[in-house]
This record gives structure tokens, C-alpha cells and sequence, in this order.
């Protein structure tokens, strides 16, 4: 009900059956808002199959609230897909993808890029063997995404077939997605690891926006750094190359222990054995003209996108929702991130002191009993939480459901575009200092404490905010 309500105040659910380009012929062909309701309420509730849907034929009291008649069948949610032009079908769902993510952009952000593979048992299209850690010579689809750092927001993901797991098969659309951009919601910088530090992808990030040695400096959490500039044999120019390493431990052995125990023959012979450091080093190549400290931070925080990715293939269904033919893989892709996008937001704006991943958020706010009653024309629903913090949670839905009360009666002049600015303004007001959302002038406390950005507060104008390219290698 709360997350319907959210939906209807965002106006997303209905722009989303609004502008489907379904091209249904027959009398018999299901409604598209039944269509889109039924795959929203299977990737809600968890599923990674088709068949799971038919576990939701006997819900009555969700699919009203959503505007639907009726809940498909799992055969007809298949072969209602088939019906997307493809072509069509992907610029719909960008278009839905950019509604929710775009007026964050205007604050400072990062983008993060990276790759994750999906392991295929059958024989769908585009099923190849590639790169597949977990399961090596098993066959597998690829998924390039693009995120906002820190927030945990799908910009877009592009599956191609196993074997174009390099970086360089993501990269037109992350360029056609930056060009579709307006400069001034250009990211501060691009964040991705060795798997994208080739020279034509470099280059093209520095197309776009714009030798010394030193000794070993403190660069934070037990790492020191140094840089200098390096040009590779593949390389058309010098680039900035910071270096920073740390103390290596063995596994099993204290800082305590040396290394040279262990030798009595070296003891007996009087000989004096000397200790050397073993160091762990990453090597980073980029743009930024930050200090050494900085952009060493910046990177550390890039790990936070792996996040996403469990939490997207083991609780959202990534790693299912598999057809035999390769589009409707793609379409299943993007809905599942536009309904985890959805889904982040609201539980955001109902508990804002953190992000809460789906395994904890839909027990805590789906985990209850609805009954729908019907009398003298009124439409009443009946909610019992089953949660251990029932009076907890409740306490902060109904403060929720009520400002999203407000923006549906009280702003009614508004359009759905500016009713969503104004929700995602209070989902972020704490990091917004109370202002909305708009351009920026300078640093704000969105860049500092959500963005994790530790970088001097003197940004660039927007007109010259510089796009780098930074990439990690590990030895």
C-alpha cells in the first residue's frame, strides 16, 4: 500500500504503462497496466523465475491498488514481451531509468562502472563461454552497468553475450549516455577498475573534458603514496600514475613474527639475517589533479559497487528472469534495476539514516497481512505488521504515507516531474541542508557525507568540470 502510494506521488508507475510501446492486436491481449503490474509485484516480491508468478494469482488486494484487473499468467507475461520492439523498448525504459536518477545529477557525483557476469544453464542466445569466475567454462551473459557512487542508483545496464566481458564492449553506451547529458550533470569524475584502462577508452574520456618523482607520503587508512607521469608503449600521451602501497602480513603470522624464523642453519653459521618489508601495492591512472591522499580515498570507495551487484543478482533476480531469446534478457534487466531504483528511494525516504538492502527492507515493510473491505462505497485496507519493530516501523510508514499524502493533495497544480523533485528532496534533506534541488555553486554536504567525495571544496565551474578516467591494478 505505502510503496503504491509512493509510486502514485511519483507519478512512475503510470508513466511507466503510459509509455510502453506494446503493439497488441488481438481482442483477447491482456491490458498493458496488467502487464507491467504483474512483472513489478514479481521482481517486488523477490522472484527470479517466471514461474513464480504464478504464486501472486491469488492476491487480491495488491493489484487494485496498482490499477490492475487482474494478475497474467507467467506464459503470457513471456509472451506479452515478445510483443516490445526492441529499439522501442529501450529507449522507453531509459527514458523511465534517467525520470528517476536525473535531478539528482545537478549535486556533485560519481560514476561508477563496472562489469558482472550471469551464469546461463541452457541454450539461450548470447549464452557464450567467457570470463566466468564462479563458474569457469560455463556459459554466460554479460552485464555492463553504470551507477551513481555511494547512492547505490542504476543509471543504465547493457547485457551483451559471454564473451564481450572487456570493458570496451560498455563503453558506446556509457559515451552515449554522457553526451545525452546536459554539461552542467556531468559527473566529477568516472571510477572504474583495470578491466577499463585501455588507451581508447582514456582517450575518450579526455576528449571529452579536458615527470616529477617524489618520496613515499602518508595517503590514509595505512597507505602511503607517490606519483609521476608514465606514457606505455599502447599510450598516445603521458598520464598521472600515483602508486601506493602498504605493509603485506602473511596469512597466519603476526607483524610480531619475522620472517628469517624458522632458519637455525643461518643461527648456528653466526650469520645476521635483515627483515624486509613485503608491500601490497595499487597502481592508479588518472585525470584528476587532486592530492595524493584524495585520490587514493576516492578509489577505496569504489569498492562500494560491488554492493549493488550482490544485492541485485541474489535478492532482485538478475540472475534469473532467463528467455531463450537474447531481448527479452535485456528487458528483464533494466525493469529489475528501474524497480530496485524504485524501491531504494522509498525505503530511503521511510528510514533515512541508511541504505537498507532488500533482504532486511522487505521483510521489515512487506512482511504483514492486508485485507481489503468494501462498504457504503469506501475502500478500506486492513494492515497487520508481523515485524518484531511492528510499532517501530509503523511509526515511520505513516509519517511517510503522510508527506506523500500532502504532495498528492496539497500540490495537485503540480506536475509529476516537480512532485518528484520535491520527494526526492526530502529523501535527501539531510544531506540538501533543507534547500531543493537545483545546480550547484560549490561543495555541498550531499558531496561530502553521501557522495563520500574527499576532495578540497573548490570544484570547477560546470562549464569546465573535468571527466576522469581512473583505473586500478593489482600485483
Amino acid at each position: 500500500m505505502f510503496f503504491a502510494q509512493f509510486l502514485k506521488a511519483g507519478g512512475l508507475f503510470s508513466r511507466l504503462s503510459a509509455g510502453a510501446p506494446f503493439a497488441f492486436q488481438s481482442n483477447n491481449a491482456p491490458q498493458i497496466v496488467d502487464v507491467l503490474g504483474t512483472l513489478v509485484l514479481s521482481i517486488l516480491a523477490g522472484h527470479n523465475r517466471y514461474a513464480h508468478i504464478g504464486a501472486l494469482r491469488f492476491d487480491q488486494v495488491s493489484p487494485p491498488i496498482l490499477g490492475m484487473s487482474k494478475v497474467i499468467s507467467e506464459d503470457s507475461a513471456r509472451r506479452s514481451l515478445q510483443k516490445l520492439e526492441q529499439l522501442g523498448a529501450r529507449s522507453w525504459q531509459q527514458r523511465e531509468l534517467r525520470a528517476v536518477w536525473e535531478p539528482l545529477l545537478y549535486e556533485p557525483w560519481v560514476l561508477d562502472i563496472d562489469t558482472t557476469i550471469k551464469t546461463i544453464y541452457g541454450r539461450q542466445e548470447g549464452a557464450e563461454v567467457g570470463y566466468n569466475p564462479h563458474k569457469p567454462g560455463r556459459p554466460s551473459h554479460t552485464y555492463h552497468t553504470y551507477w551513481i557512487g555511494r547512492l547505490r542508483l542504476c543509471l543504465d545496464v547493457e547485457v551483451r553475450p559471454g564473451k564481450e566481458h572487456a570493458g570496451k564492449y560498455g563503453m558506446p553506451a556509457l559515451w552515449e549516455l554522457i553526451d545525452s547529458l546536459g554539461r552542467e550533470t556531468w559527473p566529477q569524475f568516472i571510477r572504474g577498475d583495470c578491466n577499463y584502462g585501455n588507451e581508447e577508452n582514456m582517450k575518450q574520456a579526455e576528449a571529452r573534458f579536458l615527470e616529477t618523482q617524489d618520496r613515499w607520503s602518508p595517503a590514509g587508512s595505512g597507505w602511503e603514496g607517490i606519483e609521476g607521469m608514465l606514457q606505455l608503449s599502447g599510450w598516445s600521451r603521458k598520464r598521472r600514475v600515483v602508486v601506493v602501497r602498504r605493509t603485506k602480513t602473511p596469512r597466519g603470522s603476526s607483524s610480531s613474527n619475522s620472517s628469517a624464523k624458522g632458519l637455525p642453519l643461518l643461527e648456528l653459521a653466526g650469520a645476521c639475517t635483515l627483515e624486509s618489508a613485503t608491500y601490497e601495492y595499487i597502481v592508479l591512472v588518472t585525470s584528476l589533479p587532486y592530492e595524493v591522499p584524495s585520490i587514493s580515498q576516492l578509489y577505496r570507495e569504489r569498492a562500494d559497487s560491488e554492493n549493488p551487484f550482490d544485492e541485485l543478482k541474489n535478492q532482485w533476480g538478475w540472475a534469473g528472469f532467463t528467455t531463450r531469446d537474447f531481448e527479452r534478457c535485456q528487458i528483464m534487466a533494466r525493469l529489475i534495476a528501474l524497480v530496485y531504483n524504485w524501491w531504494s528511494l522509498f525505503v530511503r525516504l521511510v528510514d533515512r539514516q541508511r541504505h537498507r538492502e532488500a533482504v532486511t527492507s522487505r521483510p521489515m515493510l512487506l512482511g504483514g497481512v492486508a485485507r481489503r473491505t468494501k462498504h457504503a462505497g469506501q475502500n478500506r485496507l486492513h494492515l497487520n505488521l508481523s515485524h518484531a519493530r511492528a510499532d517501530k516501523i509503523k511509526e515511520k510508514l505513516t509519517k511517510a504515507s503522510q508527506f506523500l499524502r500532502a504532495i498528492l493533495t496539497a500540490a495537485e497544480q503540480l506536475s509529476s516531474t516537480e512532485r518528484w523533485r520535491r520527494i526526492l528532496a526530502k529523501i535527501f534533506e539531510k544531506y540538501l541542508d533543507g534547500r531543493p534541488l537545483g545546480r550547484f555553486t560549490s561543495c555541498s554536504a550531499l558531496q561530502l557525507r553521501d557522495l563520500g567525495l574527499t576532495v578540497p571544496c573548490q570544484l570547477w565551474p560546470a562549464a569546465e568540470k573535468p571527466l576522469a578516467f581512473s583505473l586500478n591494478c593489482r600485483f
